[in-house]
């Protein structure tokens, strides 16, 4: 079995949840990886080949200029692990119109700001990778998922567009599409997957196919993996 070559890696949504598991994968693994919060002091301690990013990916105003610097202080990126996002559910009046643009942004715009801004310098690369966490509400509409379903479709369609626009360089894409995993991500929802281990996956098992990606055979492109726990039980909290 071949050694695993050693990655430079960015990754988004890296302080909690699915992001920080595949942190702490790839640095396990030796990769360098650069975690990107909106607030670094949530990583308290200080690790080897590992170096901090503070953005707001809520504030696209102030992301090109924050992106470009970012470019510049971290030219040896070579992979990109897209996981910050958020939930929010319920019908679309419900919504109000900051709301709805809140989620857009963070969930999609700020993805596609910040794939913008290091392509130019990944395509020079002889091998590059990008990973998206999308969902599987990006395959299936849903009641109560008007706004949070767009969003997906809207990475979906949006990898699907760039893996061709990709495809004569050395960048590959891939969209993993999990079900229910069990985060933080459903603390401020009113529901959660139940609670057999049967009803959730783990931000771990999100890793463990990020590691498959990563280090498939470099002339192969992994497109999509859709990911589900084996059951689908959902419980309604009490507020």
């Amino acid at each position: 079995m071949s050694a695993i070559k050693k990655r430079t890696v960015l990754v988004t949504g890296a302080s909690s949840g699915i992001g920080r598991a595949i942190a702490k994968k790839l640095l396990h693994q030796g990769h360098h990886v650069i975690g990107v919060s909106r607030n670094v002091q949530q990583f308290t301690h200080s690790l080897e080949n590992f170096s901090t990013v503070q953005l707001d990916l809520s504030q696209t105003n102030a992301l090109p200029v924050q992106l470009r610097e970012l470019a510049k202080n971290f030219p040896d990126i070579d992979t990109v692990i897209f996981a910050a996002g958020f939930g929010q559910f319920g019908s679309l009046e419900e919504f109000s119109y900051p709301q709805i643009e809140a989620l857009m942004t963070v969930n999609f715009t700020s993805q596609v700001f910040l794939t913008r801004a290091l392509l130019p310098q990944l395509k020079r690369k002889k091998r590059a990778d990008l990973i998206y966490i999308g969902s599987e509400a990006a395959l299936k509409g849903s009641r109560k998922g008007a706004m949070y379903c767009a969003s997906k479709f809207a990475l979906r369609g949006f990898t699907q567009a760039l893996r061709e626009e990709c495809s004569n360089s050395g960048v590959r894409v891939c969209l993993l599409n999990p079900g229910m995993v069990k985060t933080p991500f459903f603390d401020t929802l009113s529901f959660a997957p139940a609670d057999n281990e049967t009803n959730y996956l783990l931000p771990e098992d999100i890793a463990e196919t990020v590691d498959y990606v990563l280090n498939s055979r470099a002339h192969i492109v992994i497109d999509e993996i859709n990911l589900n726990p084996l059951n689908k039980v959902v419980k309604f909290k009490k507020w």
